[in-house]
């Protein structure tokens, strides 16, 4: 059977805070890389909010520990920063496709009613859920931050490099 050429990139934009990155995160990116030829992390940066690292930290962090899972699937990777609606930022990064990990009931649940939302304002950017892996469904950033800054051990929760800016991190306060 002939190939069909294809006429555009396959662009998907993966929406967060990754306030750190988190092995959950390091699993969604690992699927959406195999299947994106341009994945962009797009980290959600909200006036009200305080969060452990800052917006340039969060984006070194993305590009040390997904960088090279993206080059090895032979996907391009960027990392940006919105602070509007994830459509509107998927827009403007040109991605057809939003990409969103789901760990359990209540994820999916919440994740279908952002995605019904989504399509109603962009009906030309579809929701593409990726089911995480048993290992990692139970890590959220939050757990790990508050677990790092009561001194516990995260190194299961996040990429090593990641551990050690949490340990840095905690260290000075």
């Amino acid at each position: 059977m002939p190939s069909v050429p294809r006429t555009s990139q396959r662009i998907a934009l993966f929406a967060g805070s990754f306030d750190p990155i988190t092995n959950g995160h390091v699993d969604v990116v690992g699927k959406a890389v195999r299947f994106a030829d341009r994945l962009v992390i797009a980290i959600g940066v909200h006036p009200g909010k305080t969060p452990l690292f800052s917006v340039d930290e969060r984006l070194a962090m993305i590009n040390d520990v997904c960088a090279p899972l993206a080059r090895a699937a032979g996907c391009e990777l960027s990392a940006v920063t919105f602070a509007d609606l994830v459509v509107t930022a998927a827009q403007r990064a040109g991605a057809t496709m939003l990409v969103r990990g789901v760990r359990d009931s209540t994820d999916f649940d919440y994740e279908m009613q952002m995605a019904g939302m989504n399509a109603a304002m962009a009906p030309e950017i579809q929701t593409v859920f990726l089911p995480a892996a048993p290992a990692v469904r139970p890590i959220t950033a939050t757990l790990v931050r508050q677990i790092a800054g009561m001194g516990g051990d995260v190194s299961s929760f996040v990429p090593a490099p990641i551990a050690a800016r949490l340990k840095k991190k905690f260290a000075k306060v």
